[in-house]
């Protein structure tokens, strides 16, 4: 599953947003009836520039029919709100896995990674909304879309709880059911006028349901959530599938929001390494990796493949950290 995101405003960057492909393949083949309307790489119905601007993708999906695929471990570029509607499906967000039943609510934030189904969905109808709220870094500000009408007291508030808790799932009443339902009929009768101003009603209404859901709740809050050492945490885990880039201190500071100072502070808190240093054991872990699994493949080519542009540098900081040069290593592997 392609997870990772374009920014011109990142150097390096490391996530992309999914496309989804596997449903969009079942709904061109027939076998799930599926109303979507969304921008950017989601499949759907493709919203014209000035339509439910900062929506991603809106709308829903219903299988009737047993299915052979599922929505692999991906990433989103705004939040996520999905409602199951009715059947049961599985969710997967990090090490936690939730079966859904009817009228569960699910709430994913921007870029967390997460699945359905384990590995295929089951019979069910799902809806969600993709709202982009303009971050790329747990610690960032969100910033809504114009059109939401919460009161800024209670758009704050809204705010402070989705971005500090990690309760991922929620039993929701049929108040929220019932605006999802009408997004969905709005997607799949689009065509109509006022498709858009009657949209933005629905998602508003939901948001106030949801305010009044979690302040009533009281879910428990955690302030890391937010802090800059945990965007430093979270690209330090994603970037071990993408050592070969042209990495340097700056851009990596860059990615996560952060000056180089801060980030550097960060990283060596959480690894006890330099971001270089760090970077480097990556790679040679991969290209150790690598030389065991891919004996055919010369050391020069394994060298590159994981960002050493010098095979004389990866001989000699490979036999630093292992006590044996690459092609030592590679002979007692054959």
């Amino acid at each position: 599953m392609n997870d990772k995101i374009n920014n011109s405003s990142i150097d390096e960057v490391i996530y992309y947003p999914d496309s989804c492909t596997p449903l969009e393949n079942a709904w061109q083949a027939g076998d799930v009836e599926m109303h979507v309307l969304a921008r950017g790489t989601y499949p759907g119905y493709a919203l014209k520039e000035g339509e439910l601007n900062h929506i991603k993708s809106i709308g829903y999906w219903n299988s009737e029919k047993i299915q052979n695929w599922g929505l692999d471990w991906h990433r989103n570029e705004g939040i996520e709100i999905c409602l199951l509607e009715t059947g049961n499906l599985n969710f997967l967000l990090n090490d936690q896995e939730f079966e859904l039943i009817p009228n569960t609510l699910t709430i994913t934030r921007p870029w967390i990674l997460h699945k359905l189904g384990n590995p295929n969905i089951g019979l069910c109808k799902l809806h969600w909304l993709i709202i982009d709220l303009g971050v790329y870094q747990p610690h960032q500000e969100w910033v809504w879309p114009e059109w939401v009408i919460l009161s800024k007291e209670d758009l704050d508030e809204l705010t402070r709880i989705l971005r500090l808790n990690e309760q991922p799932v929620w039993h929701v009443n049929d108040e929220i059911k019932h605006c999802f339902s009408q997004i969905g009929r709005m997607a799949k009768f689009h065509e109509k006028e006022h498709f858009d101003s009657r949209i933005k009603v629905y998602i508003n209404e939901v948001l106030i349901l949801l305010l009044e859901m979690l302040k009533k709740d009281r879910p428990e809050l955690n302030s890391e959530l937010i802090e800059s050492k945990r965007s430093v945490s979270l690209f330090l885990k994603n970037i071990e599938d993408d050592v070969a880039k042209n990495w340097t201190v700056n851009s990596m500071a860059g990615h996560c929001g952060l000056g180089v100072t801060q980030f550097s502070k960060h990283c060596y808190q959480l690894t006890n390494c330099t971001p270089v240093n760090y970077l480097n054991k990556l790679r040679l872990m991969k290209a150790k990796k690598m030389i065991a699994e891919n004996l055919g493949s010369t050391i020069t080519s394994i060298a590159y493949d994981c960002g050493f542009s010098s095979n004389q540098y990866f001989t000699k900081v490979f036999k630093a950290q292992f006590k044996l040069t690459p092609q030592e290593f590679k002979g007692r592997n054959l």
